[in-house]
């Protein structure tokens, strides 16, 4: 059975009926709000967001080669895959999609922090206002249930990146913490250094 979490709220991640997780796979959506035009007003652009993985040691980013994203779309260790990137949020269910091999995730890395930016914001002039239904859930990749969904329901007018959740390790155990930060960052670059 799923669990709907709140905002800073933490959940261990382990299969349904107990056991060890080995290979999760965090779905993140969103759409667009349906915008009230007039017969000649110009058709608005779609609006872009982007998933990106930050994969942290003793919870600190320390590099451009742990950042997981559509221009790199696979960590070096193999443990963290970006499925690819979604130009619109057009569709049901998940826009973008990470893998994450819990089992052979190198001991070095206690973190993964899941990110989502719009695609030149400032230029665009778009913002999370624009955005509805935003959502990371957690799924074991290998029977497909889903395990954690959180949904960002606040008002994020002018925002224009949110920190969505992290994956974190206690232990041999790993967890689930709902963030739902949202930022002025406009692209990854201002991201990462939060973390850096």
């Amino acid at each position: 059975m799923s669990v709907n979490l709140q905002k800073g709220q933490k959940v261990d991640l382990r299969k349904e009926g107990g056991g060890t997780l080995r290979r999760v796979m965090v779905g993140l959506g969103w759409d667009e709000v349906k915008q009230k035009r007039g017969f000649f007003a110009p058709k608005p652009q779609d609006i872009d967001c982007d998933a990106t993985a930050f994969l942290c040691q003793n919870g600190r980013l320390m590099g451009v080669p742990d950042i997981v994203y559509f221009g790199a779309l696979t960590h070096s260790s193999g443990a963290v895959r970006h499925m690819g990137d979604n130009l619109t949020g057009a569709g049901e269910g998940d826009d973008e999609q990470i893998l994450v091999d819990l089992a052979e995730m190198p001991e070095a890395y206690d973190k993964i922090v899941f990110v989502v930016n719009i695609y030149q914001a400032a230029q665009r002039k778009q913002h999370f206002g624009l955005i509805e239904n935003a959502f990371i859930r957690i799924c074991d990749a290998e029977t497909g249930q889903e395990l954690c969904k959180y949904n960002l329901s606040e008002n994020y007018e002018g925002m224009t990146a949110m920190v969505f959740g992290e994956i974190y390790r206690r232990g041999q155990d790993w967890k689930f913490n709902a963030i739902g930060q949202p930022t002025r960052d406009n692209g990854i670059e201002e991201l990462a250094r939060r973390f850096a």
